[in-house]
């Protein structure tokens, strides 16, 4: 166990987060900032809350960048959401949407777009088990597609973009929900970034949606209020009551990150923290990571046993030894090891060392 009893968290989400921004937490709740209100407690329409809103935005654009023509939204209805929104928003029933499918949440984004116009994969990794994303060259974009959209970072199956996948000129979507302000991003290579802030930037209950010019002036008519991304910017993302204690943690994470070097600091400890697992396996055939090398996710460690029979006393002991979220995903198995923003090295070092140790006994 960690500080305070708390289990080493290798979840994928709801994912660790900062025991400074838990502590945060636990004292704004019966009185939030001196204002006499408890954080559960205080209005959305307060100049208390309007603080909170304003330094989570003003903190997200100065971390990744933001273009000041850019709109950033906290919305609600997670990432899954935003699979049909963007769709709805962006192409409407008569416009076109290509997809890189790498993994089971691409997929679902795509089959969300099709409910809606013309929407494709130009490149799906299905039959090969979802094990890489695509090489730049190696799909095609059709010439009059509205928009391109990729998941940058996929949990199920522990794979990642690591460059910029080639649009042919046309419009970036990115679901980036796994990924986010722990990967190097581009935003003003996107028209639309959306996440879920569950992984790397909070709790759950909130959805970072970032638009460019044309994204935000994109709407076509005749979509519901809540969907359409005009009634979230004319509103500041109040139009409805927004998750204010999500929203406040989050601005409490972004807070974190920049007492810790920023994104280029967490891009650094991500990096440490995956080659000290990847390198661990790959000495021994004894693990075998499901991800082929150069498509590995630096969030989501994901690989089976070379004996699955093992798996089950690997994840018993696991939980013994103090390490909690580690069964992969109900529709892949296996194990899974997500290592966002928030987890600490010291718990990736003690499940590496407990790898070696069980590989010792077991081996």
């Amino acid at each position: 166990m960690g500080a305070h009893g708390r289990i080493h968290n290798f979840g994928a989400g709801p994912a660790v987060l900062p025991l400074e921004v838990v502590n945060e937490f636990s004292e704004a709740l019966p009185n939030l900032g001196g204002s006499g209100f408890g954080l559960l407690e205080v209005s959305h329409r307060s100049g208390t809350f309007q603080e909170v809103i304003d330094s989570a935005v003003r903190r997200l654009r100065k971390i990744l960048s933001v273009p000041d023509e850019y709109e950033v939204l906290f919305l609600q209805g997670g990432a899954s959401t935003q699979f049909y929104m963007t769709a709805l928003n962006l192409m409407g029933k008569m416009g076109k949407a290509d997809f890189l499918v790498t993994g089971g949440w691409s997929q679902k984004a795509l089959d969300e777009a099709a409910k809606v116009g013309d929407a494709v994969a130009a490149w799906d990794d299905s039959k090969n088990g979802f094990k890489s994303v695509p090489k730049n060259g190696s799909y095609s974009v059709r010439e009059d597609s509205d928009y391109l959209h990729y998941t940058s970072n996929n949990t199920l199956f522990g794979t990642q973009f690591h460059s910029l996948p080639d649009s042919q000129g046309k419009p970036r979507v990115v679901d980036a929900s796994s990924d986010i302000c722990g990967m190097p991003i581009d935003v003003s290579e996107h028209d639309v970034i959306y996440a879920g802030a569950q992984k790397n930037l909070g709790p759950s209950g909130v959805t970072v949606v970032i638009l460019s010019p044309w994204a935000a002036g994109r709407p076509e008519e005749g979509i519901p209020t809540m969907l359409d991304y005009r009634t979230h910017i004319n509103k500041g993302s109040m139009f409805n009551t927004p998750n204010t204690s999500g929203i406040y943690v989050l601005d409490r994470v972004l807070a974190w990150m920049e007492r810790n070097g920023g994104l280029e600091g967490a891009i650094e400890r991500n990096q440490k923290k995956a080659d000290t697992l990847y390198g661990l396996m790959d000495g021994s055939d004894f693990w075998r990571p499901h991800a082929s090398k150069d498509s590995r996710s630096m969030m989501n460690v994901t690989w089976r046993l070379a004996d699955e029979g093992l798996e089950g006393s690997f994840l018993t002991e696991a939980e013994e030894n103090g390490m909690g979220g580690l069964r992969g995903h109900r529709s892949v198995g296996g194990i899974r090891a997500s290592i966002y923003n928030a987890c600490p090295l010291e718990s990736v070092e003690t499940l590496a060392s407990f790898m070696s140790d069980f590989e010792s006994r077991h081996g």
